[in-house]
């Protein structure tokens, strides 16, 4: 694929994406009452393998709307949140004011790849990326060294995401193999709606993923010169995936624990290859 072909089908994802950001932030899915309320969308294991994030710099890539990265500043990191679609800025900044820390969270329209420019290099002690967001990614060894560009020595990045096997299960149970794991040819298809709302209005209704392997990630951050501390794989999903999955508390798991999968893993990697005990940065 050409850079020119790359960069069109990108524009065309950006497009969906503005499109949907007013649904999205009027939809039950994403419950804005609750959030300005204080609640908050992270999994347990999300809060315990990132760890306290008092008083740490924290940038939170292709964040949408904010609402990790915002929950994040309640935890009392200062955060900067990027993502490509301006109104999705917009709209974070919006909420910032609106939940009392616009002193200590800040957003930034700009593609992934340029975050060190427009984030900072060397700036944070930590780079989290929640689920939905490398499969928009056409590639991903070019993420991890925008990653390992933005955190200091003894930084870390924390990701958490839709594990790739789900992409060739079959929607009806997700227990056959119904796709190639391997193929990674971009792929362009009709998408109506939002996942926040199915019965939505929309014009523009194209997009393209890429799909990216466990290996893949794994081996891209290794490459960008970061030290993987841990992978772990995870049963559960925010969203019916397949038609058979049962309710688990706000998540989604199969529900019979015979034919379990992994739809989701977390990683998370350290910068210049120092294992650190704590992220908190060093006193003056």
């Amino acid at each position: 694929m050409t850079e020119t072909s790359a960069a069109d089908l990108v524009e065309q994802n950006k497009r969906h994406w503005d499109e949907r950001v007013p649904i999205n932030a009027a939809s039950t899915f994403y419950d804005l009452d609750g959030f300005r309320a204080g609640d908050e969308d992270f999994d347990p294991f999300q809060l315990d393998e990132v760890g306290d994030v008092d008083g740490l710099e924290l940038a939170h890539l292709q964040c949408h709307i904010g609402l990790d990265t915002l929950s994040w500043a309640r935890r009392g990191a200062r955060v900067a949140g990027l993502d490509f679609s301006a109104p999705a800025i917009a709209k974070a900044t919006e909420l910032a004011a609106e939940i009392g820390v616009a002193d200590r969270a800040r957003f930034v329209a700009a593609d992934v790849y340029d975050a060190v420019d427009a984030l900072g290099a060397a700036a944070f002690d930590l780079v989290y990326t929640g689920m939905g967001a490398l499969m928009w990614l056409s590639d991903i060894r070019r993420w991890a060294r925008t990653v390992a560009g933005l955190l200091r020595p003894g930084g870390r990045l924390y990701l958490v995401e839709i594990h790739p096997l789900t992409d060739v299960l079959d929607d009806a149970t997700g227990t056959t193999v119904a796709g190639d794991y391997f193929g990674r040819s971009a792929r362009t298809y009709e998408l109506a709606g939002s996942y926040a709302d199915w019965d939505a209005q929309t014009t523009h209704n194209t997009v393209t993923e890429w799909h990216h392997t466990l290996g893949d990630v794994v081996s891209a951050v290794a490459a960008a010169g970061l030290r993987i501390e841990f992978v772990h794989e995870h049963d559960v999903i925010p969203f019916r995936r397949y038609g058979t999955l049962v309710a688990d508390g706000p998540r989604f798991r199969q529900p019979d624990p015979a034919l379990r999968v992994p739809l989701l893993y977390s990683l998370a990697a350290t910068s210049g290859w120092i294992p650190s005990p704590s992220l908190r940065p060093s006193a003056e």
